[in-house]
């Protein structure tokens, strides 16, 4: 039925959504963090294979709610052929209420905001966009092909559209020598954009510490476990939010916290101080149970 050019990701919130493959890999697959789509080369699906996937899904159509556009960056496609998806998607499905993708700020610009807003008249729901720093010194150094002035007018030209936002941030991407400008300039990008959605997931090391130190010429020194929760207590302090669901819940995140902010900003602020001032007596995720 569906053939899945793996490995295969999707946001936590898609878990139980129909996942289709509208592109194959990354089209930037240049960030110094990632790996998910290194064993990939970059290509866009032939149109009539993916309709005969969804074509084969037929006699499940009234089970499938959510569809998720894979893989890396599905808005790459032009804005004809995302439509010519969303509709065969919505004639299929009768009952499909949410289309949602990943998304970069480099895919948005391209599209005018009169198609912003037909692809959301046809469908489209939800972007997924890894923002990961509102720093600009520090988006340069990772590769991310972004500043901040970009991601914050294509995203709010996104929203203007109709079509809401989840942005992702990671946590001790700068190291401690970027910890403080990357938490500020982070929470300034939030604050512009006003995301729906908003969560937080660590830096890991997929190709090893050294390969992601040589990025910032050798200066680069991890961050440990409490000085990770002091880079999120001085984001979440900045952030000046008024209705966007938080969550900072992935198996990368030694404290579990999630909460609508603006209206739970002070009591996850409480938790986040009782680790800092007793990192001793803390519950946090141990080390073992962040790999699964």
């Amino acid at each position: 039925m569906i053939t899945y050019d793996e490995p295969v990701f999707r946001p936590p919130s898609e878990a139980y959504s129909l996942i289709l493959q509208a592109t194959i890999g990354c089209s930037w697959n240049k960030c110094a963090f990632c790996e998910m789509y290194s064993s990939k080369q970059f290509k866009v699906r032939k149109e009539e294979d993916l309709f005969a996937e969804i074509d084969g899904l037929a006699p499940y159509a009234q089970q499938i709610r959510k569809v998720f556009l894979g893989d890396g960056n599905a808005m790459v496609l032009s804005t004809n052929k995302l439509i010519r998806i969303l509709d065969k998607l919505h004639g299929t499905f009768p009952r499909l209420n949410r289309v949602s993708a990943y998304a970069a700020p480099k895919d948005i610009v391209s599209k005018t905001d009169e198609e912003l807003q037909l692809l959301n008249q046809h469908g489209l729901k939800l972007l997924y966009v890894g923002a990961e720093t509102g720093d600009d010194q520090l988006l340069e150094v990772i590769t991310k092909g972004e500043s901040f002035q970009s991601t914050s007018v294509e995203l709010q030209r996104v929203r203007k559209a109709g079509i809401k936002i989840s942005v992702m941030i990671l946590n001790g991407l700068g190291g401690k020598h970027f910890s403080l400008q990357h938490a500020l300039n982070s929470a300034r990008l939030i604050n512009e954009v006003q995301p729906e959605f908003l969560s937080t997931l660590v830096l890991s090391f997929p190709y090893g510490e050294e390969h992601f130190r040589a990025k910032f010429n050798g200066d680069f020194t991890p961050l440990n476990t409490i000085e990770l929760i002091a880079e999120m207590k001085i984001f979440i302090e900045n952030l000046e939010l008024t209705n966007c669901v938080f969550r900072s819940d992935h198996a990368s995140n030694y404290l579990v916290l999630r909460g609508n902010l603006s209206r739970d900003k002070q009591e996850l602020l409480t938790r986040i101080n009782k680790v800092l001032n007793d990192p001793g007596n803390a519950k946090l995720r141990p080390e073992w149970l962040r790999g699964l």
